[in-house]
């Protein structure tokens, strides 16, 4: 007879938001995690570690957890919000899961560039931002092209609130309005990459959906792209009828699936890890019919899509304290300003 084989599966959802036995388990993993991210912190604050400036102004938006947060629709308004106040805007990332290599240096990312190159993210921000955008392992370097060399004169950051070799002037902290910091602990026990009484420290604080208090971005979807035929689009209510597929492969694909019942749609959900490098096999697992997905995964999944495919973009729309607030941060940053470490 078989042995039963028991296997230890860690699932980072539930020990991080589910009060999962775990959590307390791992707590002084947790510990040390903190004090070694708030050492480095100060490391850079005290000039032990080196950190950079460029020659124009620095604003991070990041986050403070693992995890999705809507920091990219969030940066895709601001280079908008900025260009139409008369800023020349350029965003430069990290390029999260590109397959290339540190020699190669921080590259420009064409719209039409290869994602598992560059990375999601960075393909998408090119597509949406109409704005250089630049990725590269080393985001001083990839400031630096923007700055001296696409003409920019002012750098966003998407992601990078820890990155502290790169100088800023202005910090904008996104937080989930429904997660919000789980169980408060820093990893592995929890999502935090740094103590939560980091969130003190950011210029602005903004929280991604419902908030009392505070500064709060909603994220409004938009009709429906087919990933064959961009000029084809459908109101997405139009699939009320239908039976769906949702595919997220982003942080917090609950959020995409639960946009798409609150409209009425009736769907079938399918998670796949964040930044799922997404192959023409998986496309053989999903039921037939229409298939919605986020905009992120359609980057990846454009190449081998189906007629019946469509992904969903949204835009960020800030509340008004956030861009009376952002208002008054631009105002105070001076261009000849040096940036200070965080």
């Amino acid at each position: 007879m078989a042995q039963p084989q028991w296997r230890l599966r860690l699932e980072p959802e539930r020990i991080w938001y589910q009060g999962h036995w775990l959590g307390p388990v791992l707590a002084p993993l947790a510990w040390l995690y903190c004090r070694i991210a708030a050492l480095r912190r100060r490391a850079y604050q005290q000039g032990w570690l080196r950190s950079f400036s460029v020659s124009v102004p620095v604003i991070v938006v990041g986050n403070l957890t693992v995890g999705g947060t809507g920091k990219t629709p969030l940066v895709l308004w601001m280079a908008e919000y900025l260009s139409g106040r008369g800023y020349r805007p350029g965003i430069a990332l990290r390029g999260y899961r590109a397959q290339r290599s540190v020699a190669e240096g921080p590259q420009q990312v064409a719209p039409d560039a290869d994602p598992l190159r560059f990375g999601d993210e960075a393909v998408l921000l090119a597509k949406r931002s109409h704005c250089p955008v630049v990725a590269g392992r080393d985001r001083v370097a990839a400031a630096k092209v923007l700055a001296d060399q696409c003409g920019c004169d002012l750098v966003l950051t998407d992601d990078g609130l820890q990155h502290y070799r790169l100088r800023r002037q202005l910090e904008i902290l996104v937080l989930d309005g429904e997660r919000r910091l789980g169980n408060g602990r820093c990893l592995p026990a929890g999502p935090l990459r740094e103590p939560q009484e980091r969130l003190a420290t950011a210029d602005l604080v903004v929280v991604n959906g419902d908030a009392n208090d505070g500064h709060h971005i909603s994220l409004a979807p938009g009709a429906a792209v087919n990933l064959q035929d961009s000029s084809l689009q459908r109101p997405l209510r139009s699939f009320a009828d239908e039976t769906l597929t949702a595919v997220a492969g982003i942080g917090h694909p609950q959020r995409f699936f639960r946009m798409l019942e609150d409209l009425g749609l009736s769907v079938r959900p399918i998670a796949y890890p964040d930044h799922h490098a997404f192959r023409a096999s998986d496309l053989e697992h999903w039921p037939p019919g229409p298939v919605l997905m986020t905009e992120k995964d359609a980057v990846k999944c454009q190449r081998f899509a189906r007629p019946e495919h469509w992904f969903v973009p949204v835009t960020a729309v800030p509340s008004a304290t956030f861009v009376a607030a952002l208002d008054r941060a631009l105002a105070g940053i001076k261009r000849s300003d040096a940036a200070k470490p965080r």
